[in-house]
């Protein structure tokens, strides 16, 4: 399904009954709506399952002009108006998690519960973003996927699984250097703390212990920040669903059925 949102085309998944309670989940940097994929048969069999390439991603369209977090927030409140959803559940890790927490503070009214994972409100330095995208422009992903991955998971599980480590690979050289590039440019540009404790909805916020990209650390500040929200700790880097994918999807199912 194609969705047309003012000078967006974002490209969303359905998956599980029309009429399940609804679940939102929103992709990390550098991924598509495939990074769900290990969750995603476990949630439809509950949920009606909405996932989409965030905008510069996958089968959405490059940003045409600079843009925000409050263009990405934008986008996942489109979309729930689109499908005509008025509150849902919103599962977000890294970027996505910044968007989730985008719409936690600033569309309280949208989200039944909330799960930011392997995320933060702020991840600097801008130095690192301003290198990265330069090079993404200069060289294309095929520069940087490498080191990507090193970040994204342990080196026990990219020893143990060179199969998943080339979908996730694939999935990264599959989007757009220059809509990469924006999106490092909200990363860079985004700092959510103040808006941390107006978030109200019921919040898990899920840190890997072994995440050089957004540390347990930055895990535990936004929980500490987030009015009653519970902090998970998984034993795993970056992209933790992939690396624990069971363990990820029994934490979304029990927090989502509390």
């Amino acid at each position: 399904m194609i969705l047309e949102h003012g000078d967006a085309r974002l490209a969303l998944r359905l998956d599980g009954r029309e009429d399940a309670p609804a679940l939102l989940m929103i992709n990390s940097l550098g991924t598509t709506a495939a990074m769900w994929d290990p969750q995603v048969e476990a949630l439809a069999a509950r949920y009606r399952v909405i996932r989409y390439d965030t905008r510069g991603h996958g089968r959405s369209s490059p940003p045409r002009r600079p843009i925000t977090i409050d263009d990405l927030g934008g986008d996942a409140v489109a979309i729930l108006d689109h499908l005509g959803i008025r509150r849902a559940r919103v599962c977000g890790l890294s970027l996505g998690g910044m968007t989730a927490q985008w719409l936690g503070a600033r569309a309280p009214d949208r989200v039944e519960r909330l799960v930011i994972a392997n995320s933060a409100a702020a991840i600097p330095p801008v130095e690192v973003w301003n290198t990265r995208i330069a090079t993404v422009r200069e060289k294309g992903l095929g520069a940087i996927v490498d080191g990507v991955l090193e970040r994204w998971f342990t080196p026990a599980f990219r020893e143990r699984n060179p199969d998943k480590l080339a979908t996730v690979r694939a999935m990264i050289l599959e989007n757009d250097p220059e809509g990469y590039a924006a999106c490092c440019a909200v990363v860079r540009d985004t700092d959510l703390h103040d808006d941390l404790p107006a978030i109200r909805a019921r919040t898990l916020v899920i840190g890997g212990t072994e995440d050089q990209a957004t540390t347990i650390a930055q895990s535990e500040t936004m929980a500490a920040a987030i009015p009653g929200a519970r902090l998970a700790r998984l034993p795993a880097a970056h992209l933790s669903n992939w690396e624990r994918p069971d363990d990820f999807t029994a934490l979304l199912l029990s927090f989502f059925a509390e």
